[in-house]
């Protein structure tokens, strides 16, 4: 019973984000996102607790709907677009057409480009992309993985994408890189995803 009340109040308020002190596994955070995965009210409740990590973290508002804990209250392109860094990634998802299937869709890790990160390509190619809609939809869903997946598990992995790729990660503590892009902060929770805010955009292979 403990555990349930724990899980409710994480995903509700995020009034534990907060709370705990940075790093932990982040494990037993990826369960405590669905039902409990049966491995005991200690470590998921602890797990839950930890707060986002990264020098990028500090670019986020402290507080309202895209704060930490706002955007916990919200699936996750809802809550990407209450948060100013991640703009020009809104635009990018709502001209591919993709706002509902990320925010109706459950257990997600998104790798979420920074609006410096769509600022590294140039502007003419930027715009010929955001005006083809089945080019831009493989590049985000190339951002998607479908199942969460907690820092413990960036440590060294290979993740298949929404798009079809796959998508490589390494890195250790607080330092993470999805194939050559760096984790600005990372551990960031919506309703339906973990988060990972990245520094550069994230090209499929053709």
């Amino acid at each position: 019973m403990k555990t349930r009340v724990l899980t409710v109040s994480m995903l509700t308020g995020g009034l534990l984000l907060s709370a705990a002190a940075c790093g932990g596994d982040g494990k037993s955070g990826d369960g405590a996102s669905s039902a409990p995965a049966g491995g005991g009210a200690p470590t998921s409740s602890a797990a839950m607790a930890d707060k986002p990590f990264g020098s990028g973290c500090s670019t986020v508002p402290d507080s309202g709907k895209g704060s930490f804990s706002g955007m916990a209250q919200d699936p996750v392109a809802t809550a990407a677009s209450n948060n100013p860094v991640l703009s020009t990634l809104v635009t990018a998802v709502k001209k591919a057409g993709l706002v509902d299937t990320l925010n109706s869709a459950q257990n997600l890790t998104v790798f979420a480009p920074t609006n410096d990160a769509f600022a590294k390509i140039p502007k003419k190619t930027l715009n010929k992309v955001l005006a083809d809609k089945k080019t831009l939809s493989s590049i985000l869903t190339y951002h998607v993985v479908g199942q969460k997946v907690p820092p413990s598990g960036l440590t060294s992995g290979s993740f298949k994408t929404l798009q079809g790729g796959m998508v490589h990660t390494s890195g250790s503590g607080e330092s993470y890189k999805v194939n050559d892009a760096n984790v600005v902060c990372g551990d960031v929770q919506t309703a339906n995803a973990t988060v990972y805010i990245i520094d550069s955009v994230l090209m499929p292979k053709k």
